[in-house]
């Protein structure tokens, strides 16, 4: 299993480079990559997870889904007590950014195609959990510490959002036995084939737009970066690998989200809400190229820990 997330992680890392290089020619702009993104986020990305819902009803898919919201649950608990701990507040700090980089991954960007490459569709099924949960979690306390405000407002629009209408549009077509014609699930399938190729390349854009001498200058990035991709991670391992009791697809699935690089979205809210944009998209481009040697490590540690406790 670890030698497929590797695989992945070297032809995710190949075509990021496609992107930095397209940026790098003037291929594509920034306006056009901000456009790419939304087409990913609210188009490919809510294909896949739709798409991933067309299968037999089978109990064992329902108490495994379940059982995947409980876990998500459980690590973004692990990582949020993980990161207020090990990210102190200190004057001088954009410790806010700091800890939501810690806390939130590219579950979407990252995780769909590494989770598809590991267990196929019924994975990405059971990612649809981890999503929901990451939603309601960075709409509500990610959008709190990032802005400062206690306003739920946004919260609720996460319920309406792409995504999450495709993640209940699935659920009601799959526990009613809905079946689609073959020729709009042959449709839907070329859309979220697109997935895996278009978000590395917008990935590898907006890496592009990172100063890399600067970046490799700031010690507090690599530190962030080894507290999301490998000691929180490696919190979590543990316990999942403990779980005689869960499905290993599960386990690796929640694994995975969870370990994936830093979320594009600390960027986004960065801009926002007036933080140091700059500073959470050279976060976001150290944590995606490192995650390709994290990943399959933290894969590897946890098959390890399974066999051997």
């Amino acid at each position: 299993m670890a030698s497929t997330i590797l695989g992945q992680t070297v032809i995710m890392l190949i075509l990021m480079l496609v992107g930095v290089v397209c940026a790098k020619t003037g291929l594509i702009s920034k306006a056009a990559n901000r456009d790419l993104s939304k087409f990913v986020l609210q188009v490919v990305n809510p294909a896949v997870i739709f798409v991933s819902y067309q299968r037999e009803y089978r109990h064992e898919l329902v108490k495994n889904l379940i059982m995947t919201f409980a876990l998500s649950v459980a690590a973004f608990a692990v990582f949020i007590c993980g990161a207020y701990i090990f990210v102190r507040k200190k004057e001088g700090r954009e410790t806010e950014i700091d800890r939501f980089s810690a806390i939130y991954s590219n579950c979407g960007f990252i995780g769909i195609p590494l989770v598809n490459a590991l267990f196929g569709a019924e994975g990405v099924f059971y990612l649809t959990a981890f999503i929901t949960v990451f939603n309601i979690v960075v709409w509500t306390h990610g959008v709190i510490m990032i802005s400062g405000e206690r306003k739920l407002g946004q919260a609720v629009k996460v319920f309406y959002s792409p995504t999450m209408i495709a993640i209940y549009l699935g659920l009601i077509t799959f526990f009613t036995r809905i079946s689609l014609p073959d020729a709009i699930l042959s449709s839907l399938g070329y859309i979220k084939d697109l997935n895996t190729p278009l978000a590395m390349i917008v990935s590898g854009v907006t890496i592009a737009g990172t100063k890399i001498t600067g970046m490799l200058k700031k010690h507090r990035i690599y530190y962030i970066c080894l507290l999301k991709l490998l000691i929180l991670p490696a919190l979590l391992a543990v316990p999942l690998a403990l779980m005689d009791g869960a499905d290993e697809k599960v386990r690796m699935t929640v694994l995975v989200a969870a370990a994936a690089p830093p979320a594009a979205m600390g960027t986004l809210m960065s801009i926002r809400y007036g933080r140091d944009s700059v500073y959470a998209s050279e976060i976001f481009a150290a944590g995606t190229v490192l995650s390709v040697g994290t990943l399959p490590l933290i894969v590897k540690a946890t098959e390890f820990l399974t066999k051997n406790i």
